[in-house]
Formats: structure tokens, C-alpha cells, sequence
């Protein structure tokens, strides 16, 4: 029951309904917000661009805690896929956490809280100081570049699954598709 619940009960059936949902609407997270932090980095200092940072916060903020529900979430697969796989999760939702504590830090070195959502603001985790938030900004970024090219590598391994192996890793993972 439990296994069902959580992901996969047994090795090479589909995730649960669930399981795919909080995968892609964390990717999709992902790439809407990396999209609005190109977007608004550029734009002059407007009510327009505010917002979209308060926006990009909400965003990685809530990629944080979908990451940290994921975490918790077993998934069934064969130990040397698992082994295989794991390098890269790992790095992986590390970059998933790291990045949004760092856009936080970033934040707070600059004097602007973080209020998550416009309800709940959160603390400053840093104090105010323009050299740090330079190299907090630094950090941000070449986190975010990491993850770019993680998530490249992440999609090319499941094509390389799909078309090149045909095995059902894929399949396993996209809404309603059943694997054969």
C-alpha cells in the first residue's frame, strides 16, 4: 500500500498519479522560473519588474518545498539503475534546494525581504551588505547554470531511454502514457 501511495509498486510499473504530477509541475517550476529571472534581470527598475521578482521568489520558495516533499517519496527501481541514477539526483535536488536558499540569501544581502506568496515574510537570513550580495548574486546564478545543465543531461538520458534503449523509463513518467 505504502509503494502504491508513494511512487511505483513494483519495478517498471508507471508512477502513481501523484509521483508524475510533483515531478513535472516541479519542472515546470523550474523552467518558468528560470525564463522569468532572464527575463526580468535586464528590465529598468518598474512596478512591472518588482513584482516579477516577487513572483521569481514565490517560485523557487515553492520549488523548495516541492523538493523537500520529494525527498520523502520512495521510489521503486532496479539497485543498479538506482545506483546508476544517483549521482546525478543527487546533485539534483541539491541544486533544487541550494538554489532557492541562495535567490533567499541574495535577497536579504540586498535589504529586500522575501515574503512568501505576499502573506508570510520570511527572515532576513543575512545582513544588508552590497559586497556580499554580489557574491551571493554570483552564487545564484552559477547555481542556476548548473542546474540548466543538469536538467539538459536529465532530458537527454530519458530520450536516450526512450528511443535508443526502449525501455519504459520514460513512459514510467509521462502523464498517462502506459508502459508496455
Amino acid at each position: 500500500m505504502v509503494a502504491a501511495v508513494a511512487g511505483i509498486g513494483e519495478v517498471g510499473a508507471r508512477y502513481s498519479n501523484s509521483a508524475i504530477a510533483l515531478h513535472w509541475l516541479t519542472a515546470f517550476l523550474i523552467l518558468a522560473n528560470l525564463m522569468l529571472g532572464l527575463s526580468m534581470v535586464p528590465l529598468p527598475i518598474t512596478p512591472r519588474k518588482l513584482q516579477w521578482y516577487q513572483w521569481h521568489k514565490w517560485i523557487g520558495i515553492t520549488v523548495f518545498l516541492l523538493t523537500c516533499l520529494r525527498l520523502g517519496w520512495p521510489v521503486a527501481m532496479p539497485e543498479w539503475q538506482r545506483r546508476a541514477a544517483a549521482w546525478s539526483h543527487v546533485l539534483l535536488y541539491i541544486l533544487l534546494l541550494m538554489i532557492p536558499v541562495s535567490g533567499w540569501l541574495y535577497s536579504s544581502s540586498t535589504g529586500v525581504q522575501v515574503v512568501y506568496l505576499g502573506l508570510v515574510p520570511l527572515p532576513d537570513l543575512v545582513p544588508n551588505d552590497k559586497a556580499l550580495a554580489h557574491q551571493l548574486q554570483a552564487v545564484h546564478v552559477g547555481l542556476n547554470f548548473l542546474l540548466f545543465v543538469l536538467v539538459c543531461v536529465h532530458s537527454a538520458a530519458a530520450l536516450k531511454h526512450h528511443y535508443v534503449d526502449r525501455d519504459p523509463a520514460l513512459k514510467r513518467m509521462l502523464p498517462g502514457a502506459r508502459p508496455k
